[in-house]
């Protein structure tokens, strides 16, 4: 491939001062031909600074579709339940986005710390972004908004959800980041040939991966799951107060009852800090709706009324393993300088680990599920998030069509401002802040409509 089509991996910094650095003007020219040999070594060396500096826009577009797709599912999941959350095992729209976060969170993790002066300040820096990330996951999920429709705020301790989606991303960014960091003096300059010389690189990085699929499997298989008791909360249903119990008794149960993951979130943060409406209650278990919302079967078993967290502590350790895949991605990118070497690696890779959960789901091993976040769920969502990046990559890198997903690149960049302002209601909740007489009347409780005077006449749109 002819060297101007190469595209040199970038972590998206500016590269601003560096450039400004080295002087490109005028150079007095000499008999010897010394003074156009200099300005020439100076152009080459700013037109390299200029070609490092360039963003991998698939990257920035790759994240930018997985915050749309959050926004997505969120509102439209409501109206078209199908496009929600699997009622249990399967893949939905809606469960490819929490492991495409990860994804692209290990893939820019390999940038950030594709070189680290000082580890200590890189320790410092990866603690401080991840209690960043627990603060605003705990405040935004743990029940202290209620935003949008209500406009209280506040949350009763005893209630509060301690998991969710920034929690989840903070503890697989802190594990794989430290990693990252801790072994950048025994990570090579360049990487040999061969197709596995690329993962011996990397070795500790996939060791990390390897110890949390070993933890997942044998807790998931061999922890005993004994019987347990909840009371169901919510005002004005009939069984409002009501206790039941689910009988278990079990090991390696993958159903929705027994299961270790959900054992182990009930035994360490306790079964009132769990989330109250998981989507299993949309299974055929608990209703003839399935997948649809509907009314409870008169034979529905008690745990479709009970609690499940789906971003939990044991489920949490399997999606490090989303992360070790994202920063591969990332590795290659940074050490295979043509398309055709990170394409040929990438798609490889990708479709290997898609049939992989393929086969896992359909043999009855190893069931698809994105609320136990279970090794075929890895292996499918994983290989499908390096397609997905490598057709990006395709049409924006290498063919250049990049001004249809220049919104999708706009997004990735401001990602945790898209993420605050639209996936968890924020800008919802202050449009619904202004209202006429009451709270009800507001211009997104009310189908959007505009209050023109105050005898409710509207003016609808």
């Amino acid at each position: 491939m002819e060297k101007g089509q190469e595209i040199a991996a970038s972590d998206g910094e500016t590269k601003g001062p560096e450039q400004h650095a080295i002087d490109v003007g005028h150079v007095e020219h000499h008999a010897d031909g010394k003074g156009e040999d200099i300005e020439q070594k100076r152009v080459a060396v700013a037109e390299e600074v200029q070609k490092k500096s360039r963003r991998v826009a698939a990257l920035d577009a790759f994240r930018g579709l997985t915050i749309v797709l959050m926004i997505l599912v969120d509102d439209g999941g409501g109206a078209y339940e199908r496009i929600d959350h699997s009622p249990w095992n399967g893949c939905t729209l809606a469960d490819f986005v929490m492991p495409f976060f990860l994804f692209i969170v290990g893939v820019a993790i390999a940038f950030a710390l594709k070189r680290v002066p000082n580890i200590g300040t890189a320790v410092k820096k990866i603690a401080l972004r991840t209690v960043k990330m627990l603060f605003w996951g705990v405040l935004l999920q743990g029940g202290y908004s209620h935003a949008p429709d209500d406009l209280s705020y506040g949350v009763d301790m005893k209630k509060i959800r301690w998991c969710g989606i920034l929690q989840r991303i903070a503890l697989v960014y802190f594990v794989v980041a430290l990693i990252e960091a801790f072994t950048t003096k025994v990570r090579p300059s360049t990487v040999r040939s061969g197709p596995y010389a690329i993962f011996d690189a990397y070795r500790w990085q996939w060791l990390g991966g390897f110890i949390a699929f070993v933890i997942y499997i044998v807790t998931t298989f061999s922890l005993y799951v004994p019987d347990w008791s909840f009371v169901y909360h919510n005002d004005g249903d009939v069984n409002d107060g009501k206790q039941f119990t689910v009988k278990c008794g079990v090991r390696a149960s993958l159903d929705q009852a027994c299961n270790a993951v959900g054992y182990i979130d009930r035994q360490v943060w306790g079964i009132n800090h769990l989330y109250t409406q998981p989507v299993w209650i949309r299974s055929k278990d608990c209703t003839f709706s399935s997948p649809n919302m509907g009314p409870l079967r008169a034979d529905a078993p008690a745990w479709c009324l009970a609690p499940f967290e789906p971003e939990g502590l044991l489920s949490s350790i399997s999606s490090i393993l989303s992360g070790t895949i994202g920063i591969h991605y990332g590795h290659v990118l940074i050490h295979f300088k043509t398309h055709k070497e990170r394409l040929k690696h990438w798609l490889l890779m990708g479709f290997s680990l898609l049939v992989l959960g393929i086969l896992l789901h359909f043999t009855k091993a190893i069931p698809i599920n994105k609320q136990l976040y279970s090794f075929s769920y890895v292996c499918f969502t994983g290989g499908a998030a390096g397609i997905v990046l490598s057709a990006f990559y395709i049409l924006i890198d290498v063919w250049g069509l990049r001004t249809p997903f220049l919104f999708l690149e706009w997004i990735g960049m401001n990602a945790m401002l898209v993420f605050v302002l639209g996936a968890q209601a924020i800008l919802a909740a202050f449009v619904n802040g202004w209202y006429y007489e009451s709270p009800d009347n507001t211009l997104v409780s009310n189908g959007w409509r505009l209050i023109w005077r105050k005898n409710m006449v509207y003016l609808r749109f």
